[in-house]
């Protein structure tokens, strides 16, 4: 399975918005998350009951942006911005790396965040 291919399918379809979309079409059901205020997940459907939570908690997607994505043998990391209204009346601004390791599938097995700001 050729793994820049699957990130950069998985980069674009974030980028468009469409978060639980890219989960359920690339996460392994044993997929593990992390991300830099502790939060965490063990396996893909823990994964999409956050993100349509998340998302649904969305009043406004000013602009979300890929910069960079590198991929080196099973390992993906990928730089975006994320600029959202939410629906409580504070606004996310996130600047963050999310490196994915994925299997021989090509599905992402682990997906951690890092805080780039």
């Amino acid at each position: 399975m050729n793994i820049k291919e699957q990130a950069t399918k998985m980069d674009n379809i974030v980028a468009q918005g469409a978060i639980v979309d890219a989960v359920k079409e690339f996460f392994a059901d044993n997929a593990t998350t992390s991300d830099y205020n502790g939060l965490a997940t063990t396996n893909k459907a823990q994964m999409i009951e956050k993100m349509e939570g998340f998302a649904g908690a969305i009043a406004a997607v000013n602009g979300i942006t890929l910069h960079h994505t590198i991929v080196d043998g099973n390992v993906s990391a990928s730089e975006f911005t994320f600029d959202f209204n939410m629906k409580d009346d504070t606004k996310i601004y996130w600047h963050e790396i999310i490196r994915r390791k994925w299997n021989n599938d090509g599905k992402v097995i682990q997906e951690e965040y890092f805080n780039a700001q």
